[in-house]
């Protein structure tokens, strides 16, 4: 008798569960960002956020929980009840490089969320002051070999995208030049035009209106392929540094256990919103190009560039502030 009770509890449970998911959302969401509002990842949440309430006649809340590289808003996501109704706007560097800048994280990033889809993507630039005597990747290796330990390169902090694109920039070119992290890109732009910094690895949408401008001058672009946004840079690859790929991405995650139709539901809406031209157009003024992967797809993602990362940072000696 009671193993017939218990069954029928689980079957009565299991079947709340589905009605559950079956009816999702009917209350409001709450859409986690581990970085400061006005970003590429705020940006993007919003995005989202607004679309998801139109089709859902739910609210999304966005909520900005900054602090500790993003650690701080995943891990109360990771932490969350696993029903849809509290999602991560999750940044590579929190989930594919943390995991090797901090000795030990309250989360794990593969056994805590769950991949859904990424956003979009943006890549960084290679940028130098427009005074700088370089109009090349060539001659600015050439310039920084001629001044061993004398130049450096600036980034929005420790284990940021620009942070790992000049280190992965100072590897493959073999030179020695000095890192000098800032509190975001914001910060690091006054020092560039300056010329207290030599270069920065810095982010489309921050430094390609200070290009226009002619204040700084753009050398490369960090994807594998040119950006649509400056279709004329050449990648650093086309310049010789084959496989050189530093982008940050942005994506859509849940906390591990969320109902897979839940799951299928999300995936399925953010590519719909995704390929809404308005979207992509929002996406393309901002230098930033839309994904829409599967939740396979990203999966495949997290794994193939966690230790690509991990290379990276282990042989540059990276530590997170206070590690």
């Amino acid at each position: 008798m009671k193993i017939i009770r218990a069954a029928a509890f689980a079957f009565s449970l299991l079947a709340a569960c589905q009605a559950a998911a079956q009816n999702y959302p009917d209350k409001p969401i709450r859409l986690l960002v581990g970085f400061a509002a006005g970003g590429p990842a705020d940006i993007s949440a919003r995005v989202l956020g607004d679309r998801f309430t139109e089709a859902w006649g739910q609210p999304v809340v966005i909520e900005n929980v900054t602090g500790a590289a993003g650690n701080l808003a995943t891990d109360r996501v990771a932490k969350s009840a696993p029903d849809g109704y509290t999602l991560l706007l999750a940044a590579s560097a929190t989930i594919v490089t943390n995991p090797s800048l901090y000795q030990k994280l309250p989360f794990d990033p593969v056994k805590d969320l769950l991949p859904i889809t990424q956003i979009c993507f943006t890549p960084n630039l290679l940028v130098v002051p427009a005074d700088l005597p370089v109009k090349s990747v060539a001659e600015l290796v050439a310039y920084a070999r001629a001044q061993p330990g004398r130049l450096s390169f600036g980034s929005a902090g420790v284990g940021t995208s620009q942070h790992l694109a000049g280190e992965l920039f100072k590897t493959m070119a073999g030179i020695d030049i000095q890192h000098v992290p800032y509190r975001g890109i914001a910060a690091v732009m006054p020092d560039l035009l300056a010329g207290r910094l030599t270069m920065v690895f810095g982010n489309i949408s921050a430094v390609w209106p200070l290009v226009r401008e002619g204040k700084v001058r753009a050398l490369a672009v960090t994807s594998p392929r040119r950006s649509a946004a400056v279709p004329d840079l050449p990648t650093m690859i086309e310049q010789g540094f084959a496989g050189f790929d530093s982008t940050a991405w942005f994506a859509l995650m849940a906390p591990a256990g969320t109902p897979a139709t839940i799951v299928e539901k999300l995936h399925r809406e953010t590519v719909r919103v995704l390929a809404l031209p308005e979207v992509r157009k929002r996406f393309d003024d901002l230098g930033m190009e839309a994904i829409g992967n599967t939740p396979a797809e990203f999966a495949a993602v997290i794994a193939t560039e966690t230790p690509q990362w991990a290379r990276v940072i282990q042989a540059a000696g990276i530590k997170a502030a206070g590690e």
